[in-house]
């Protein structure tokens, strides 16, 4: 792997445009591409289900995801038929699991239809939303639309959240690899700017990540960025430990770079060889530390931190982040001297480019690690979005590698070459025109310095820039800065995409709890109680084979002891409220002693179906009992 050239006017007047238009089309799907499709922690279970009619009211809402989530005050609302909220208290996890909520219901609830939204933060820090329905007794009539209760991420929101993680990655890729550089190949201004300024946008966006993301998680607008209730609540969390460690941690990257770039970087000082390489290596060592941890502070609140093998993914995750840096934070701090027209001399650019091998070395071995992890089956590498924009990002990385190796040919061929020629101390004496001539004087003397020390740097430039492989090399890394940019962007793209093995298990478990729940006759049990004499009993209903179209209906009377019964009158019907069918009556044939049977019942579709069944003891003794009955 190798190294990155300065940009020429011509070369970079081509390059920037194409370039800005790629990043802002990659920007604006990190910004606008988050949709519930790729939320990370699916709701695979309720209890009650979706859709379901229970005979009296449940005690507790309970819902299971296929990975963990964070709770807050808000995460479970139910609404009755009047918009009223009934749950007591806040909800909490069940038995401790993370992959489970729940929220305790008022007694008394009357019956009726009940919705229940729910908002909650997946454990790799991405926040998911829904909404469900279930009714008691029977379905009734809501002023509650499911769809209008699902909180969203306010756009304005998303948007610069989006950009903030992108110029998070940014700032902790030119930081790292620009100290490394620094260390290892060359120190200078044009690369201490780049350290530097890649701690300041890590520090910004860092701090407005931390303000941002309480607005983010809860789908509260603009206008809750500053308030101090949200913010303590995200600094409960994980990401919210993450983002304020991360901000501890570069203030120990402060001084790390006053020492890098201040005395350690001057090599006039008076200190001995010996001294000098102790420093080099506490500062090799404190870096790497430093370096390690802000690496881990995405590591422990993102993908790494969740799903199958979360202690190995932690570790690979951090190698996978600080080899990124090294390489394409290099890359920068390449670039920036060659531009600068400062001497780099090829020593330091062979350095570089072994060290950028070793770096790509650790990507790929990683990489390949991550995803397997992350996408687990070839299918979910083309059927998924998290498969396809990692497939993107292999693509860029062949293309980066490619040009890298062009790049490589060029550092073979460059020589030093002779030195630019200095000033001699003659020739810097000044004019005795301008000398005893006071302040005027002095600013003349000064701006022929400045002149001289421009035409000197122009000169030398112009030497160096003569060297065919020199100029080889500038146009190949033109091209490899360019490519590292998008590749950046796309890999900010991924750590907001739900990846591939979770989103086929979501899947494979939405197709299950679809699937029919019985294959055979339906069946229910009704107890009934007429309040006369012998009047209580229980009547057993099956509907066989429990399927649309004709079917056999067979009730079984009996009393309260248990023994066959008859009974002057007996009654079932059938209604589909949710498409305002029936009700559709049966006529009942007795069979013997307490056993009654209609065939050639036609049931005209599959769904929930209310089944009313009307018992009389006497003349003056009835009772009707509702019950649910699955139809496949």
């Amino acid at each position: 792997m190798t190294t990155p050239t300065a940009l020429t006017t011509p070369t970079a007047r081509r390059v920037l445009p194409v370039l800005g238009t790629l990043l802002a089309a990659l920007l604006c799907a990190l910004g606008f591409g988050a949709t519930p499709a790729s939320a990370h922690a699916a709701l695979t279970s309720t209890d009650p289900a979706n859709g379901s009619v229970v005979k009296t009211a449940p005690q507790r809402i309970t819902l299971r995801f296929s990975e963990g989530v964070l709770l807050n005050t808000d995460s479970i609302r139910v609404l009755d038929p009047g918009g009223e909220r009934v749950e007591q208290g806040g909800p909490e996890h069940v038995d401790g699991k993370s992959d489970s909520a729940a929220v305790t219901l008022r007694a008394g609830l009357a019956d009726g239809t009940y919705t229940v939204a729910w908002q909650a933060v997946s454990a790799d820090s991405h926040p998911v939303a829904g909404a469900f329905t279930f009714s008691i007794g029977a379905p009734s009539k809501t002023t509650v639309k499911a769809t209008a209760t699902v909180t969203e991420v306010d756009p304005a929101v998303e948007v610069l959240y989006g950009a903030g993680r992108y110029a998070a990655y940014a700032g902790f890729v030119l930081l790292v690899g620009g100290c490394v550089f620094a260390g290892v190949c060359r120190s200078s201004r044009s690369v201490q700017r780049i350290a530097v300024g890649g701690w300041i946008t890590l520090f910004a966006s860092t701090a407005a990540l931390l303000l941002l993301r309480g607005a983010y998680t809860s789908g509260k607008g603009m206008g809750s960025v500053l308030d101090l209730a949200l913010l303590g609540d995200v600094l409960a969390t994980k990401p919210g430990a993450a983002l304020l460690s991360r901000l501890l941690l570069l203030s120990a990257a402060a001084v790390f770079l006053a020492v890098l770039f201040g005395s350690y970087a001057r090599e006039d000082d008076d200190r001995t060889r010996g001294e000098r390489r102790d420093v080099a290596y506490g500062l090799g060592i404190g870096g790497t530390v430093v370096a390690v941890g802000l690496a881990a502070t995405w590591a422990m609140a993102e993908h790494a931190s969740v799903g199958i093998q979360a202690w190995l993914a932690m570790p690979v995750d951090v190698l996978h982040l600080v080899a990124v840096a090294v390489w394409l934070g290099g890359l920068a701090a390449l670039l920036a001297t060659l531009r600068s027209g400062e001497p780099l001399r090829r020593a330091s650019v062979v350095r570089f480019s072994r060290l950028a091998f070793a770096s790509v070395c650790a990507l790929v071995a990683t990489g390949l690690y991550q995803s397997w992890r992350q996408v687990g089956s070839w299918d979910a590498l083309t059927g998924t979005s998290y498969g396809r924009w990692l497939l993107v990002k292999a693509g860029l990385v062949i293309v980066l590698v490619g040009v890298a190796y062009f790049s490589r040919r060029w550092t073979a061929g460059l020589t030093d070459g002779p030195e630019p020629k200095k000033a001699k101390p003659a020739d810097r004496k000044v004019p005795a025109a301008v000398k005893g001539g006071g302040s005027d004087s002095a600013e003349r003397a000064a701006q022929l310095a400045r002149q001289r020390a421009a035409l000197e740097k122009a000169a030398g430039k112009r030497q160096r820039d003569a060297d065919e492989n020199r100029s080889g090399l500038r146009r190949s890394v033109c091209a490899e800065a360019a490519v590292a940019v998008v590749l950046l962007a796309v890999t900010t793209v991924l750590t907001g995409t739900q990846p591939g093995r979770a989103e086929t298990e979501q899947q494979r478990a939405a197709s299950g709890e679809a699937a029919p729940a019985a294959t055979g006759p339906a069946e229910v049990r009704i107890p009934y109680d007429t309040g006369g004499t012998n009047g209580s009993g229980t009547a057993r209903i099956t509907v066989d084979p429990g399927r649309s179209g004709h079917n056999t209906l067979d009730v079984a009377v009996t009393d309260a002891a248990g023994r066959p019964v008859d009974v002057p009158e007996l009654e079932v019907t059938f209604t589909e409220k949710a498409k305002a069918i029936g009700p559709l009556r049966t006529t009942l044939e007795r069979r013997s002693g307490g056993r009654w049977q209609s065939t050639g019942f036609q049931l005209p579709m599959a769904g929930e179906w209310q089944l009313s069944l009307t018992v009389r003891t006497s003349d003056i003794d009835q009772v009707t009992e509702i019950e649910n009955v699955k139809i496949n």
